[in-house]
């Protein structure tokens, strides 16, 4: 065997030195024993450590006088090293055997023979094996006696642990909140706990008595017996179900019920566990909340949610069934909470709830309030086509008897909306009621106390209405409204004294739209204002437009409708004024028409503003005048400069020979009206015929599609009137 050389030493260590062997030998050692070695340091380390060992060897062979015995510690040093395995031993006693003496043999004294090393070494190898056995022999003892406690531990735990589960299961089982019982198979109840009993009525042997298949209750959902056999036959461990029970005194309990199955060491199964929850409150409660949620609170009827689950289920049936529906809204009933306050009107609202009740007892029918004064009746079955209007007489019969509230009678009046037809048809419920909605205002609008029948154009047209209407103030800000031009002609000269400004709307779906499909919307909505602000721009730069690029005799005066609602604008003179300053407009080219309705009984806060601006210079026209009911009287009160006629005046001149009455109407007017120093301006002339009589008669100025239609301001000066008189 080679002998590998150290590389390191202590610095004073000479070559083949005393030291130098003694770490040869420490390295030749540790390569023999380390592979057998249970250790976590490296074979450099493990040679470090070694090496005192390996010296304590060579001090005990030539130690004087000699004694083996501390050759004993080196082995035990061993042991506490790891060096546990057997081969460890023998390949120690090996390398000792082999290179002791070798390597540390000519070390120490001279007078020492090599076959005294060899004995001495022979007998260190003894002690040495005899300290690595006793110590090897202790450690085995001690770690079997380790493990000895360690299983008795482990033990005295594993039962404390299960004494102490069972005690908490015991504990859980007697004291828990929720009711558990245990089966076996078969249904056989074997044992319960005391709230389940509880829950049961409180007699123990009442619920033992039972078997678990004779707990069925009438209202089970069909998958509770389903989900009990698959348990107990091993196909499903557990199921969760809400379950009625019939108690002892005949009561219903509610539970959440909870079943899983429990099986032997082997997987089979052995056991049902059941674990009850007690929700009958609970249930009374959301049945309760439910109740509350679907019916109204001050007269008791179905409220909107429920009828429209009611509806609904209706237009779902798909066995011919026909449905017919009443919407009704009562009439004045505003006015009968503002004189009487809303106590009063709630007293009469039950009451009204109270006689439509008795009006829907048949099968099939049912009353419900929406809300305010709105109430729907819903009638069912194949001949609602004569039932349903049945049903609105009823209705109407029994609120034309008076009310009697505080010492008062109140009649009640209503309006009803009728909607009649298959239940399984392509409408929604919220389209029934739509239409409904709408065909109920159709009956307010014809003078309320009555119903009307749904109607599919009339749905269509207020539809559309109402799409208008939530479309204007985004049509006002895209800019899709522009003006068109009627021109106005003097009827002496024929030549164009002005033009009226008329709005259209370009609308995205249905086309160009004349003001009579949206101003009035306007109106309602109020829109109106800065619709017409923008219609008196427009007009204005237009005029003046015209005055800068005409001047050898176009149009210097713009007409422009003024609604009813500018009128009491606050700010009509101020921005009227504003207008005119920015485009530089001379007042007297701008006139101001205002319709005769709009006007009548009008006080003098009403007709200021009107009177400021005619003071400035801007012309006011009494616009459709004769369709009203004013008095002849009222025009010297009215600040207005001209008159114009409305067409149903001229209508007879049409014919040949015209209407002798119209002509004498016609000529009254303008000589009543020239007496006062208004002028007279015509609408709707048609024909030549109309425009020579109006002459005849001294009107002063006419328009009307003889002349021109509507159309783009640029149009104005193409006109060749040379024909038209």
């Amino acid at each position: 065997m080679s002998i590998p050389a150290q590389a390191s030493g202590p610095p004073d260590a000479e070559p083949d030195g005393p030291e130098d062997r003694l770490r040869r030998f420490a390295t030749i050692w540790s390569r023999a024993i380390f592979p057998s070695t249970a250790t976590s340091m490296t074979r450099q380390e493990f040679e470090r450590h070694l090496l005192p060992l390996a010296r304590r060897l060579n001090e005990l062979l030539h130690a004087r006088p000699f004694d083996p015995a501390p050759a004993h510690q080196v082995g035990e040093a061993l042991v506490a090293a790891h060096c546990t395995d057997p081969d460890a031993l023998s390949s120690t006693l090996g390398v000792i055997d082999s290179y002791l003496v070798l390597y540390c043999g000519r070390s120490g004294s001279p007078e020492l023979s090599t076959e005294d090393s060899r004995a001495r070494c022979a007998r260190m190898q003894h002690a040495l094996a005899g300290g690595f056995t006793l110590a090897l022999r202790e450690r085995t003892l001690t770690e079997q006696e380790a493990i000895a406690r360690s299983a008795l531990a482990a033990r005295s735990q594993a039962e404390h642990a299960l004494h102490a589960t069972e005690a908490r299961f015991r504990a859980v089982f007697k004291d828990a909140a929720i009711g558990i019982g245990i089966a076996d198979l078969d249904g056989n109840i074997l044992e319960v706990n005391d709230t389940l009993t509880r829950m049961f009525g409180g007699l123990e042997h009442h619920v033992r008595s039972h078997k678990v298949h004779e707990w069925v209750h009438p209202e089970d959902s069909p998958q509770v017996w389903k989900y009990y056999n698959e348990l107990v036959r091993g196909e499903r461990e557990h199921y969760h179900v809400e379950k009625p029970y019939f108690r002892n005194d005949g009561t219903v309990l509610w539970t959440n019920l909870t079943v899983s199955l429990l099986r032997d060491s082997e997987g089979r199964p052995e056991y049902q566990l059941a674990l009850m929850e007690d929700t009958t409150e609970r249930r009374l409660l959301n049945l309760r909340l439910r109740y509350e949620a679907t019916h109204d609170a001050l007269t008791g009827l179905p409220n909107r949610t429920l009828f429209f689950e009611r509806l609904e289920k209706t237009l779902a049936a798909k066995n011919g069934t026909r449905f017919g529906l009443c919407y009704l809204d009562l009439d004045g009933f505003k006015a009968i909470n503002d004189s009487l306050g809303h106590a009063a009107g709630d007293r009469l609202l039950v009451e009204v709830a109270d006689r439509l009740q008795s009006c829907a007892t048949a099968p099939g029918e049912m009353v419900a309030r929406l809300g305010g004064d709105e109430f729907v009746a819903l009638t069912t079955g194949p001949h609602t086509e004569d039932e349903v209007d049945e049903l609105a007489c009823r209705i109407l019969g029994v609120l034309a008897t008076p009310i009697r509230l505080d010492g008062r009678e109140l009649t009640v009046r209503g309006s009803i909306g009728v909607v009649e037809g298959p239940a399984a048809g392509a409408r929604t419920a919220a389209e029934v009621l739509r239409s409904a909605d709408i065909t109920m205002y159709r009956a307010k609008s014809a003078g309320g106390n009555r119903f009307e029948l749904a109607d599919a154009e009339a749905d269509a047209r207020a539809i559309t209405r109402h799409g208008l209407t939530t479309a204007l103030p985004a049509a006002l800000d895209r800019g899709e409204f522009f003006i068109e031009y009627q021109p106005l002609v003097h009827l002496g000269d024929g030549s164009v004294h002005g033009a009226e400004a008329l709005v259209r709307w370009c609308h995205p779906q249905h086309g160009v739209l004349g003001p009579d499909r949206f101003i009035p919307l306007a109106e309602h909505t109020g829109l109106i204002v800065p619709l017409g602000r923008w219609v008196l721009e427009e007009s204005v730069r237009q005029a003046n437009f015209w005055k800068e690029r005409h001047s050898d005799g176009g149009p210097l005066r713009i007409n422009v409708n003024l609604s009813p609602t500018q009128l009491h604008h606050p700010r009509l003179v101020a921005e009227t004024v504003d207008v005119l300053e920015r485009s530089g407009l001379e007042p007297g080219a701008l006139c101001l028409e205002v319709t005769e309705s709009a006007l009548i009984g009008a006080d003098d806060d009403l007709l200021k503003p009107l009177r400021q601006l005619a003071e400035m210079g801007v012309d006011i026209a009494l616009d459709d005048f004769g369709t009203g009911y004013s008095n002849l009287a009222n025009l010297r009160r009215l600040p207005v400069s001209v008159l114009k006629l409305d067409r149903s005046f001229t209508q007879g001149m049409q014919q040949h020979p015209a209407d002798p009455v119209d002509l004498k109407i016609v000529e009254g007017i303008v000589s009543l009206a020239h007496s006062l120093g208004l002028a007279v301006t015509v609408e709707g002339v048609e024909t030549g015929a109309q425009a020579e009589q109006l002459r005849q008669l001294g009107c002063d100025t006419a328009q009307g599609w003889y002349y021109a239609r509507p159309g783009a301001p640029d149009r104005i000066h193409a006109l060749l009137l040379a024909d038209a008189v």
